[in-house]
């Protein structure tokens, strides 16, 4: 009888997980480092940290891509040209021992890239927001305003707020 309990729970548990992260199609969406922050990244911050970064831009373009259907049948290309922590990364803080976790600044980041769309029409975007008050840093984690950019270049993506000016 246990068995056949936890059989059962291991079902709805499986199936509940799978519920709760739709999977989203991430092809249409290409996301590469500029030559500069490809540097920086492997000299300073640390290449896997921007390299997440880079991820989190493609999945969360891609989430809301397939949320609203904008650009249906076409792709995003995508480049992240540079990122400021708020806060020292681990590469940072393993190459300056006397640098403190605590220590913090304004971050954020700068996306360009172009979005295609199925008929070949060429769309430049265009999206940074770095934060300017350090009050709001003194409690971020290391990559705050850099995420809060790419949420906000994502959720603009859908309404049009990140098209390039011509």
């Amino acid at each position: 009888m246990r068995a056949l309990l936890f059989t059962v729970f291991a079902a709805v548990g499986m199936a509940g997980s799978a519920l709760a992260q739709p999977s989203v199609d991430t092809s249409n969406v290409h996301v590469v480092l500029s030559p500069e922050l490809q540097k920086k990244a492997t000299e300073e911050y640390g290449l896997k940290d921007v390299q997440r970064l880079a991820d989190d831009l493609r999945k969360d373009a891609a989430r809301e891509l397939d949320r609203s259907g904008v650009l249906a049948g076409g792709r995003l290309e995508l480049t992240l040209v540079d990122v400021k922590p708020n806060r020292p990364t681990f590469k940072q803080l393993g190459d300056k021992p006397g640098l403190s976790i605590e220590s913090f600044g304004v971050g954020g980041a700068s996306i360009e890239g172009r979005a295609v769309s199925m008929d070949g029409t060429v769309t430049p975007v265009r999206y940074q927001w770095y934060e300017t008050d350090i009050r709001q840093s003194r409690y971020s984690s290391t990559w705050s305003d850099a995420q809060y950019a790419i949420d906000r270049f994502a959720s603009g993506l859908t309404r049009g707020n990140v098209y390039a000016r011509r």
